[in-house]
């Protein structure tokens, strides 16, 4: 009997129980909804109405401006911040750019013909410094393959070269051009192998004169002859000059990607900053002010930026020596700064001539 009396009043206690639970489960969702709710809330006032949210929501779209998705950052920032804050970067490069170069270089001291290679490694990215000691080391070297563009590593076994990295700016629609059509100048042994501006057209250059002075800034392709230049890419901008740092912060630093930057100290030593970017684990990347810091540092005189993202490749030794972001390996590119034994014996042909590269379509893939 007591049994029985037991267990009845266990399936009551149990029915009472099960008939309860949804109710439960309902107010228990509901708690954790507001709760979730809230933290959304929250975290969406402070991204988007905080000094500190708005400072990160900015850098995430610099760093979507400087990528194959810029058109995302308008999600973050809106599509007149977006046209607005790119257009203010371009103006502030070309202010950059017009700082006076007092050149404060003793080319005579470079301390020897040797090419080094320091590792970088902080807490959020990793990369590389390579050191040209004798600037007039350096060529640009550009494709040889009509129509398309050549891998670095390709340039560099093809000539012979001790190493090389990526250099200027080229068309690339949807970055996923052929690689073929450079953007602005290229300059190779004193001699101008293309020009999209004319000669009395100021263009931003990054490259060395005949003396192995570095030369970047806004000139006329007129001037770049005048000055002796003798190699020469373009992109920018030219963010240390005199010594000094014109990044101002990190905020102004362009973005989060992968980098490629050429400078040079005072002894007449090139350096070379690559920043691998876009691997999260390994290495997500630098600002233009993180590589400014560097490279001051390191006593770089003068400083300018070259292209970057998934064209950013250092090779010596024959060997890609960095980890390029693009999924398909080192890009085809049409020109590279490569260093040599003998520069002087290095031949590059002018690819372009001949060509109506007006109406070239950099977005087939030639063979």
């Amino acid at each position: 009997m007591e049994r029985d009396i037991a267990t009845r009043t266990n399936r009551q206690t149990y029915r009472k129980k099960a008939h309860k639970s949804p109710k439960r489960r309902k107010k228990r969702f509901a708690r954790w909804f507001a709760v979730l709710l809230i933290v959304v809330l929250g975290a969406g006032g402070w991204f988007y109405f905080t000094p500190s949210g708005s400072d990160l929501r900015y850098m995430m779209a610099d760093t979507l401006i400087t990528s194959q998705h810029r058109n995302w950052a308008k999600y973050l920032i809106g599509q007149a911040e977006l046209d607005r804050r790119v257009a203010n970067y371009f103006k502030e490069f070309d202010a950059m750019a017009k700082v006076k170069d007092q050149h404060n270089i003793r080319l005579s001291s470079h301390p020897s013909d040797s090419v080094e290679i320091e590792p970088i490694s902080r807490k959020k990215f990793q990369g590389y410094i390579l050191y040209v000691h004798d600037p007039k080391m350096l060529r640009v070297v550009t494709t040889n393959t009509v129509g398309r563009g050549e891998r670095v590593l390709s340039m560099v076994q093809r000539t012979g070269a001790i190493a090389g990295v990526n250099g200027g700016a080229f068309d690339d629609p949807n970055w996923r051009g052929n690689g073929f059509k450079p953007a602005g100048i290229v300059m190779s042994g004193g001699k101008i192998l293309y020009k999209d501006v004319g000669m009395n057209t100021p263009v931003n250059v990054v490259g060395i004169d005949r003396n192995g002075l570095m030369v970047a800034g806004k000139y006329k392709p007129s001037e770049l002859l005048d000055m002796g230049v003798s190699e020469a890419v373009t992109f920018q901008p030219r963010f240390i000059v005199n010594g000094k740092g014109l990044v101002r912060n990190e905020a102004d630093g362009w973005g989060i990607a992968p980098r490629t930057c050429m400078a040079q100290r005072k002894d007449g030593t090139i350096m070379f900053v690559i920043i691998d970017g876009r691997q999260p684990g390994y290495s997500i990347g630098a600002t233009l002010y993180d590589v400014q810091k560097i490279l001051l540092e390191k006593g770089a005189v003068t400083a300018a930026n070259l292209d970057g993202g998934s064209s950013t490749v250092l090779v010596k030794d024959n060997q890609v020596m960095n980890r390029p972001a693009s999924k398909a390996g080192p890009r085809y590119l049409p020109t590279a700064f490569l260093v040599f034994d003998h520069p002087e014996q290095v031949r590059v042909n002018n690819i372009w001539r001949g060509i109506d590269m007006a109406h070239f379509d950099s977005s087939v893939r030639h063979r």
